[in-house]
């Protein structure tokens, strides 16, 4: 998620009036407090509208980390059933190799619970070129009883227009550090139309829903989550810069296949 951290200045501690004359040093004063205050509002003003921060601890325990051999984050994920963990189609996941990180919000804590991959199902219909449907199922493997820590979020039930409150979350990269994190990030966005993500979003695929802002390098395959519900798969977002249009995969329009292979 995008975050922008400035670390405050203290003005006061760091004029020194010995020596000098009152008057002079409080112009002074005033002219640096000015322009600090005028640097803090452009970036610290804006920053909150736009960024991330830290979700509270066990507060989205249906988030998974998709990882590869090495333990290292390559997409969000969310778990739908005890054994079902849904992503984005077009994260190179490789069955023999990869694993899912589940139950916490930190992924540098040694109590996270890790789980291999069983079987891989994407969306028969997907598109590699466009990212149309870009959606797949992951059916965790071993046996039932193990130490389960994840809470699995619910699916919609049937297709409606979304206009609630929402939010995506993920330990996708941020603006000022440009690599992932450990700590899981939430941001609240809104729903934009159509036409609108259109123009900004040249050859966007059918079946998707748009936010204004939220996803970066790393979030893909995470949630767009609209009244306690996963209504999108984050699929793609504007530019490398990440601000503009996100696209996310409508859930609803994969109900029937997303339920005849949770029933398998």
């Amino acid at each position: 998620m995008k975050l922008c951290c400035i670390k405050r200045i203290d003005l006061t501690a760091s004029i020194q009036q010995v020596g000098r004359p009152v008057a002079i040093m409080h112009r002074l004063y005033k002219f640096l407090l000015f322009h600090v205050l005028a640097f803090l509002g452009r970036n610290e003003l804006g920053s909150a509208i736009i960024d991330g921060k830290k979700a509270l601890e066990k507060s989205m325990l249906y988030m998974a980390s998709v990882q590869d051999y090495n333990g290292r984050h390559v997409c969000g994920g969310f778990l739908v059933s005890n054994n079902f963990v849904v992503t984005a189609a077009h994260c190179n996941v490789e069955m023999e190799k990869a694993m899912v990180v589940l139950g916490t919000h930190d992924l540098s804590r040694v109590e996270k619970t890790v789980k291999y991959i069983d079987k891989i199902f994407k969306h028969p219909s997907y598109k590699s070129d466009t990212r149309e449907n870009n959606i797949m199922l992951l059916k965790l493997g071993g046996k039932d009883n193990w130490h389960f820590k994840g809470q699995p979020i619910q699916l919609p039930t049937s297709e409606k227009i979304i206009n609630d409150k929402c939010s995506v979350a993920g330990w996708g990269f941020t603006e000022s550090n440009k690599h992932t994190v450990n700590d899981l990030r939430v941001v609240d966005v809104c729903i934009i139309n159509q036409d609108v993500c259109k123009k900004e979003s040249s050859g966007l695929p059918a079946n998707v829903i748009c936010a204004d802002k939220g996803l970066c390098k790393g979030d893909l395959g995470g949630p767009l989550v609209c009244n306690g519900t996963a209504v999108g798969v984050a699929s793609f977002y504007k530019n490398e810069v990440c601000d503009g249009p996100n696209v996310y995969t409508d859930i609803s329009k994969s109900l029937t296949w997303i339920n005849k292979v949770l029933k398998k």
